[in-house]
Parts: C-alpha cells; structure tokens; sequence
C-alpha cells in the first residue's frame, strides 16, 4: 500500500550507505519506554502524523529498551542530576513520510520558498532535508531506521524533567545539527556556551555508545542499536532488527 503525502512528494529514493547490509530480524516485540522523561506531548502526533489507532510512538524493541536503561544509569553516574529525555522512538513509514513533506515544506517557507515550486533551489532543500530524514521506503530490505524499533531521538534533561540546552534543536537542518558542530569553538573558549553545548552533545554520547547505540553521523540526538545503520557504523554484515509494524505492540 503506498504512502500518500499531502503536497509534494519529496524524491528523496536514494540509498543510504547501509542499506546494502542484509537485516535477519531476532523477531523482539516493541515495549514501552519506562522510567524515562518523555518530551510530551509528543511533537509529531501534536503535528497530526498518522501513527494509527493506539499506537504508541514511546516504544522501543526490547534489547534497545535494556541498553537504554543501562545508559541512563551510566549518565546519572557522571551526573547525578542528569536524565535522558525521549523526543522520538518507533516511527511507522507512513509518519516518516509525512515528516519528510513536513520537513521539507518547512524549510521551503524558512528560505522563501514555494513549497509546491521547483528548481535548483527547490532541490537544494530537498538534498538538505534528506541528509537528517531517511527516505520512507516500504521495501523491506530498505527500512527507515525509526521503523524497526532500533532508533531512538533525545537529549539530557535536568532532576525536574527539563531538557538542557544542547546548541540546536532536535530535528533542525543544518551543520548545527552535526555532533561536532561546536567542537572547534569549545577549544578556542573553554568557557563559552559552545563548549558546553559541546560538552553535553558529547556526553550524550559517550553514555550511548558505552552500552552499544552507534550515533548518525549528522544528527547529535540520534542513536541506534540493531539497525542497518549500527550494523555499517560497526563494521558488521547483518543487522538485526528490521521494521516493525504496529500489529506486533506489546505492553
């Protein structure tokens, strides 16, 4: 059944760099996230994204869900009154398509652009929205990484659930974004507000990875573990979990 978005439709059908790995799923079920600050409401729901009848964008597969725990203990190790906060976890194809149209008509009308246009500008936008959205394959071998339950999207929180200042908003399009955005400004100043924004993108991530996430190389929010995109940061040949559908709920 394909996936039918309102307005354009961005072509964004090329691969990413993983998607040649091969995917043998364990077959674990989604579970909610617990004991866990989520960021609610829940911006893509509160944009209309189509998740479906009771479906539930806090979940997890159950592995992810146990490494994520793990690196939540790790964080309050270094910092006791820090937590993680959950943007963004499983995400349907049909949502991620209609993120992607969102994305894109948004950055249009940030550049005075047409949303419906065209053109080498146009274009460039579409290019630009595709490096942080994942094109919303429904070929399974092709899955968009939030699809399979393997991806999850936050940030650090302070003790009362508020989320920290990290130089950049979550979903954002531009070098801002990148993991390292900040480093260079961090060792000219080690006072300013770029090193601790560096600070803290880097803490985010060395909890992550101590458990197993891999990060996306253009996203400081973005971690998975099992997924096409782990398996080719790792080195590996097969990654192992692929998209997950609501029918398969649990919890």
């Amino acid at each position: 059944m394909p996936v039918l978005l309102p307005g354009p439709i961005a072509p964004m059908t090329s691969l990413r760099p993983w998607n040649g790995i091969p995917i043998h799923d364990e077959g674990e079920p989604l579970v909610p996230l617990v004991d866990l600050v989520r960021l609610e409401p829940h911006p893509y729901l509160s944009l209309g994204a189509p998740y479906g009848p009771q479906a539930c964008p806090f979940r997890l597969r159950r592995g992810v869900m146990e490494r994520l725990a793990r690196a939540q203990e790790g964080l309050q190790r270094r910092q006791i009154h820090y937590q993680l906060a959950i943007f963004d976890a499983w995400r349907p194809v049909a949502v991620q398509a209609f993120m992607v149209n969102h994305a894109t008509r948004q950055e249009c009308e940030a550049r005075g652009l047409d949303p419906d246009g065209s053109g080498p500008q146009w274009e460039a936008v579409v290019l630009e929205v595709g490096r942080f959205w994942a094109p919303p394959s429904l070929n399974p071998a092709t899955p968009p990484p939030h699809s399979t339950g393997a991806a999850v999207d936050l940030t650090l929180a302070d003790a009362d659930g508020r989320p920290l200042e990290m130089g950049g908003a979550i979903d954002a399009i531009g070098p801002i974004s990148e993991p390292d955005h900040y480093a260079l400004a961090a060792r000219k100043d080690p006072d300013s507000e770029a090193a601790l924004w560096h600070g803290r993108r880097m803490l985010l991530a060395t909890v992550m990875q101590e458990v197993g996430f891999v990060q996306h190389p253009n996203e400081w929010w973005h971690f998975s573990y099992g997924d096409q995109l782990w398996a080719w940061r790792q080195g590996l040949d097969r990654a192992h979990y692929g998209r997950i559908g609501a029918p398969a709920l649990e919890g």
